[in-house]
């Protein structure tokens, strides 16, 4: 798992390389809540919203999860403490007035892009 990037992945990479085609400029592995020890991928601060890219498997995605049959209790556990605390970090930002986007690693970074855009663009 160490061996494992946690930031500027390709997925992550590929939608910032779209935001900025867009004309957004953001911030990157900011913690949007100081309180909270959580860092997002992407912030925009003024507006308050944070993106957070999540791999298929480390995350869950409902699309694409796969419990493995190797250390199969282990590995449950482990994805769903990953789900448990991104909800609780949604929840957390939300509260101070966060907007949180997720983005699978699947999804295509154009239209992720442009949801994100659209978001942005509603909060200014």
């Amino acid at each position: 798992m160490s061996k494992q990037r946690s930031r500027d992945t390709g997925t992550e990479i590929a939608l910032r390389k779209e935001l900025h085609a867009l004309g957004l400029r953001y911030r990157v592995h900011r913690r949007p809540v100081r309180a909270v020890r959580r860092e997002a991928d992407v912030v925009f601060g003024p507006v308050k919203v944070a993106v957070f890219v999540d791999g298929c498997f480390w995350h869950g995605c409902p699309e694409h999860v796969t419990w493995p049959k190797n250390n199969a209790d282990f590995w449950r556990s482990k994805i769903e403490t990953n789900r448990s605390r991104d909800r609780d970090t949604d929840r957390k930002l939300a509260d101070d007035g966060w907007a949180v986007v997720r983005v699978w690693e699947h999804e295509d970074p154009l239209s992720a892009a442009r949801r994100v855009r659209d978001l942005v663009a509603e909060r200014r």
